[in-house]
């Protein structure tokens, strides 16, 4: 039986030797085999919504490795949908040159084909976010040390952790994580910590929560652009999109914390919450999005590794605004305190912190003492992670009664400040 293996790159035909008990996963072998598209990157199905720019998640895949193709109703000369990263078939060698009665200028081409070819860029009208509610303190304590410490000079970053509610889509950030980081006008470069981020992922375990989003600042001093005004540069678009893509949930915020200059001279803090739309995404996933980005560039327009249609034309460059969808701002008070000096702010957190937190609040009882996420995080560096962190953790999310093992431990640490 001969399929017809049709992607964004054109038509391919695939010979099945033994239709009758062939199996998806025997197709997937020969299509890696003609193709070379690895298994693990191949996407099969038979709706050809599987090919347009942006397809539903609704368009249903071949999923199952062991169904037979004769279940499939396959018949000779069908047609079977091939999506894949754009450099999966790198190696594949060139297609033979067809010549059609006019020469090869001559060759034909269906509306199908046309839509294969093209990757379109239009604006998502709705967030798959409904609200970002922030707590109030966490997001305080941000913007004052970025205000008061950074005076807005230098870019900062964090990531957001919190709960989403399953059922409205809405996000709530309860805590702000401070990874290490180099901050300069137009560009901050985050120098994650595995380890720190695998205490900071368990302290969330115990609470409850999970990481959902970014934030960053805007220095005043950005680099400006000759094409007029825009909300978030090209290097940003990148970072956020690298990071969406890496959050692993629709949810996914990107907030941005800007210094607004009034024409009194006066200047208001302001949050804004995006979400970078789902085909910014799968433009930087398929390595459609350029990801180098040069000094002289525009940090208006995001360059493309490939031509889309953008705005009703063939463009390499996309205005950064078709890629952000605004997301609803809300604020709530939570569980956690922020009362604890915050990490990789230049200074080392000492265990002189922790005395001087535990004087400061002696008035508390024990759990509430510790319902602080940078304390949690100092004092998960002497835990193990895994066993001991998120059951701690977990103490604080139901106000109950930490174990003594653990209170003594922590009050000995304090003791050594």
């Amino acid at each position: 039986m001969i399929l017809r293996i049709r992607s964004r790159d054109g038509t391919d035909r695939i010979t099945v030797p033994d239709p009758a008990s062939a199996t998806v996963a025997d197709l997937q072998r020969l299509i890696e085999s003609h193709l070379t598209v690895p298994v693990p990157l191949q996407r099969l199905s038979l709706d050809p919504a599987l090919l347009l720019p942006s397809p539903s998640a609704a368009v249903p895949l071949l999923a199952n490795p062991a169904a037979t193709l004769a279940s499939l109703r396959l018949a000779n000369g069908a047609f079977v949908y091939l999506a894949y990263p754009p450099d999966a078939r790198s190696a594949r060698p060139p297609p033979p040159k067809a010549l059609s009665a006019a020469g090869s200028f001559g060759k034909k081409m269906t509306m199908d084909d046309l839509i294969a070819r093209q990757i379109r860029v239009t604006r998502q009208e709705n967030a798959l976010c409904a609200v970002a509610s922030f707590d109030r303190d966490a997001a305080n304590a941000f913007q004052l040390y970025v205000a008061e410490s950074l005076a807005f000079a230098v870019k900062r970053a964090g990531f957001l952790y919190g709960r989403v509610d399953a059922e409205t889509k809405e996000v709530f950030v309860d805590f702000i994580y401070e990874p290490p980081q180099q901050g300069a006008e137009d560009v901050v470069h985050l120098m994650r910590d595995p380890d720190e981020e695998a205490r900071v992922d368990a302290i969330a375990e115990g609470l409850g929560m999970r990481r959902v989003g970014l934030v960053f600042t805007q220095a005043v001093g950005r680099k400006a652009s000759e094409t007029g005004e825009y909300t978030m540069s090209n290097r940003e678009v990148v970072q956020a999109a690298q990071l969406q893509a890496e959050g692993g949930i629709p949810e996914w915020i990107t907030a941005i914390v800007k210094l607004e200059v009034g024409g009194d001279g006066t200047g208001d803090v302001h949050f804004e919450a995006f979400q970078m739309s789902e085909i910014c995404v799968k433009l930087f996933k398929d390595g459609v999005l350029e990801t180098e980005v040069g000094d002289t560039d525009d940090p208006r327009l995001s360059k493309m590794r490939k031509e889309v249609v953008a705005g009703g034309k063939d463009t390499m460059e996309v205005d950064n605004d078709f890629f952000l969808v605004p997301v609803k701002i809300s604020d709530h008070q939570g569980l956690l305190s922020v009362g604890f000096p915050i990490e990789n702010r230049g200074s080392p957190v000492g265990m002189s912190a922790l005395r001087s937190h535990l004087d400061r609040t002696k008035h508390l009882n024990f759990v509430k003492w510790i319902s602080d996420f940078h304390l949690l995080l100092k004092v998960a560096t002497f835990l193990d992670v895994k066993a001991d962190v998120p059951p701690l953790a977990a103490c604080v999310k139901t106000q109950s009664r930490v174990p003594e093992g653990y209170q003594l431990l922590i009050e000995s640490l304090a003791s050594q400040g």
